[in-house]
């Protein structure tokens, strides 16, 4: 009898040694988005276990919360009633408006040493542009992109024009277009719809002018150079009819793309494993063409720490970053998505450098980092992009003209930032 009550109370204290460790380990709720189609979850879900694999102590729970506008009400609301959030991927274009509701915490309080001042140096600077401000850095580059412009080069080949040869230029941009237009195909489609500021952003760029100041201070819709990008815009579809009259979708213009309706579009980099799985024909990824100059924003989901969590939590969240962010899971995350991989030493991998050089599109959008720049972004950035967006369909869908529709939302957006000038 004593041996069995002695084996019953060894048992019963290695029962609460094992649930107070279980209780004992820290546990993270992530956020996070997905903004263009595919079963991107069972990835990010792939990662995470990985990572709880090597980390018993840390139980993480990654939360899918639609696309980024998504995220952020989700993840916001979370912390306004008091639920747990430590961490999350948003927009990378959110970031002034975290600092100004004093919502997340500097990456800077968090770095410990050399290996990790090593770890930030490798993050390519003009993904880093978006997730730095007031002198620190609040985000960490996770699913990030350009955008590239995808082509059939069956459809090129059919036409009489080089495959190899996607137009570098405006005007080539049009020459072509006319050439691939039909019946049945359009030239080219640019979404107008979803993100359409971002498109537009890229346009502006390749016309030679920016849409805000650095600061997040000042913003130049009512520029001559920017109305006369969204003329450019419009008069694709107006005067050139090589694009459909009226808006195009974002959430379906990829399948557009494989149903032969568009030789050419513009899109995220995100979509190009999706569109490399699915397409029964010939394409190619090209750099997007210039005017001016040749140019992109960048895009993307930044990975930010939450101010209200404990020292604890902050220094799970960040092995938890570092993990996804590293090396080896960045590669693993670019092939399986086509957004790029992050950093310098993802594409130095044994994987990337297999999967590029048997796919070269891979490389298009890390390779226009060289022209790329940040993604729009100000304070009241929610509330300026909206009156962007909003001017931008106007003009397309022949409400407002593109001056009328760029004057409102320039001075719309200075109401709204001048109490923080």
């Amino acid at each position: 009898m004593k041996f069995s009550k002695l084996m019953s109370c060894a048992f019963a204290g290695a029962f609460t040694l094992a649930a107070q460790s279980a209780t004992a380990a820290t546990e993270l709720n992530m956020y996070y988005p997905i903004a263009v189609g595919g079963a991107l979850t069972k990835v990010v879900d792939g990662i995470v276990d990985d990572f709880e694999a090597q980390n018993p102590d840390i139980k993480v729970n990654a939360i899918y919360s639609g696309n980024y506008d998504d995220t952020r009400v989700r993840a916001l609301s979370a912390l306004n009633s008091g639920e747990p959030a430590q961490l999350a991927v948003m927009f990378s274009i959110d970031v002034y408006d975290l600092i100004d509701q004093d919502l997340i915490t500097p990456y800077d309080d968090l770095l410990q040493g050399e290996e990790d001042q090593a770890w930030l140096a490798d993050f390519y600077p003009a993904l880093m542009e978006n997730g730095q401000a007031e002198g620190k850095t609040w985000g960490i580059p996770f699913q990030r992109s350009t955008i590239v412009a995808y082509y059939n080069k069956d459809m090129f080949r059919a036409a009489g024009l080089d495959p190899e040869k996607p137009p570098t230029t405006w005007d080539e941009l049009v020459e072509v277009g006319k050439k691939l237009t039909n019946d049945n195909t359009y030239g080219i489609m640019i979404p107008s719809t979803g993100y359409p500021y971002w498109m537009f952003q890229a346009l502006a760029i390749q016309n030679g002018k920016k849409l805000m100041s650095d600061d997040g201070l000042t913003t130049y819709f009512d520029d001559p150079a920017v109305i006369d990008t969204l003329k450019f815009w419009k008069s694709l579809s107006e005067e050139h009819g090589i694009m459909p009259k009226g808006t195009v979708e974002w959430g379906t213009l990829r399948q557009a793309f494989l149903e032969g309706n568009t030789a050419m579009m513009w899109h995220s980099t995100g979509n190009l494993t999706a569109v490399k799985n699915a397409a029964k024909f010939d394409f190619g990824v090209a750099m997007l063409p210039g005017n001016v100059r040749l140019g992109s924003p960048t895009g993307g989901g930044n990975f930010y720490i939450f101010k209200d969590t404990t020292d604890e939590e902050k220094a799970a969240a960040m092995k938890l970053i570092k993990f996804m962010t590293s090396p080896e899971q960045a590669a693993r995350w670019s092939i399986a998505t086509g957004y790029m991989g992050v950093s310098k030493g993802a594409y130095e991998t044994e994987a990337l450098q297999e999967y590029t050089e048997q796919f070269p599109p891979a490389l298009v959008a890390r390779n226009q980092l060289e022209h790329a720049v940040a993604e729009f972004s100000t304070y009241e950035t929610a509330r300026v992009r909206e009156g962007l967006n909003n001017a931008i369909q106007f003009a397309l869908t022949d409400q407002k003209t593109p001056e009328v529709a760029l004057e409102e939302a320039q001075n719309s957006a200075k109401r709204l930032l001048r109490n923080y000038q």
